[in-house]
């Protein structure tokens, strides 16, 4: 078996010293040019890999992020997620990415087995959770950020937006196009605080208009799902003119039923959604629906949990939203 290179080795074929060798690979930026390309070279020809156990003991960090997100099936939180491991990576951090497939149980199985790696702080989604798992955080002292949710009292600092406000603004738009019969297709609510604030801000606007309660079926987060959440609700709402959708994965589904069904979108029925992910324009007609500010988010909450790591005082942030009107949402016809 051949012999596995060492610092030393590195240091002796680079002809410098071996803590120059851990500068370079450390602290690249104090380090000459030239000296530092003699010891890439050496690094790479040798095969050498840094002793990542030893370094962390040494560091007493592992520089490492762990995040869990619930699902890695659809885009929902792709791009918030490769935000914040930019910011990560230019901070020479590495991720560590779980999935809990929206089971609490497994999220605080997860969030365990990553303190027990040595991650230096988890980024978790939503609020909804077991106390114990943030009483798990803190009695380890390992520092967590929250995303995708905001609450300026919470357990722990969160970067995120108003869910409920978000989606109360887009069915008070609804309503001033004159929709009277609403009804939502959501995400399941149970331990999922984001879809519940968003049936909740839509309740609310409907409220405040003096128009029928909400009318609301839960489905998983797939098209397929969506498709047939919209047919309960047409047999539960034969007169309903628009209907809002947890996200734009499940207004995707909706309209595909809807064409399916020979509805005209938005002529026989409006359909919305949330985030504004890249389908939301590639659908027809173009699906109106929330902004969610992904990138901005990520790289705030990469940011926060660095701070946090570094023993900084972290607080919440809330980001805007924005509604992104576009044709799938109309005035019904009369």
């Amino acid at each position: 078996m051949a012999k596995t290179p060492t610092l030393e080795d590195v240091a002796t074929r680079a002809g410098v010293s071996t803590a120059t060798v851990s500068r370079c690979l450390n602290q690249p930026d104090v380090v000459v040019e030239e000296t530092r390309a003699r010891v890439m070279e050496a690094v790479e020809a040798l095969g050498y890999a840094p002793n990542f156990s030893a370094r962390a003991l040494v560091a007493k960090r592992t520089q490492t992020i762990g995040a869990v997100i619930p699902t890695m099936e659809n885009a929902i939180f792709a791009e918030g997620i490769q935000a914040f491991q930019d910011v990560l990576q230019a901070e020479r951090y590495m991720l560590l990415v779980a999935s809990s497939g929206y089971d609490p149980a497994a999220e605080a199985e997860a969030v365990r087995t990553l303190i027990a790696r040595g991650a230096d702080g988890i980024l978790l989604i939503g609020l909804d959770r077991d106390p114990a798992v943030y009483d798990l955080l803190a009695t380890q002292s390992v520092p967590a950020v929250v995303a995708w949710a905001f609450a300026s009292g919470g357990p722990v600092p969160s970067v995120g937006f108003d869910n409920a406000a978000s989606m109360r603004a887009l069915v008070a738009q609804g309503v001033r196009l004159g929709h009277k019969r609403v009804a939502m297709i959501s995400g399941r609510t149970e331990g999922n605080d984001r879809a519940r604030a968003r049936v909740e801000g839509a309740t609310a606007a409907l409220r405040a208009a003096g128009l029928p309660d909400l009318v609301v079926e839960e489905a998983d987060y797939a098209t397929g799902a969506a498709a047939d959440a919209l047919d309960r609700l047409l047999d539960r709402v034969p007169d309903v003119t628009l209907v809002v959708c947890g996200n734009d994965v499940l207004a995707a589904g909706a309209m595909q039923r809807a064409h399916a069904l020979g509805l005209s979108v938005p002529g026989q029925l409006s359909v919305t959604g949330f985030d504004d992910l890249g389908l939301a324009r590639l659908v027809q007609p173009a699906l109106t629906t929330v902004r969610v500010p992904h990138k901005t988010m990520g790289e705030a909450a990469a940011r926060a949990l660095l701070a946090a790591v570094d023993g900084q005082a972290t607080e919440s942030l809330l980001l805007p939203t924005e509604l992104c009107l576009r044709d799938s949402l109309a005035a019904p016809k009369s």
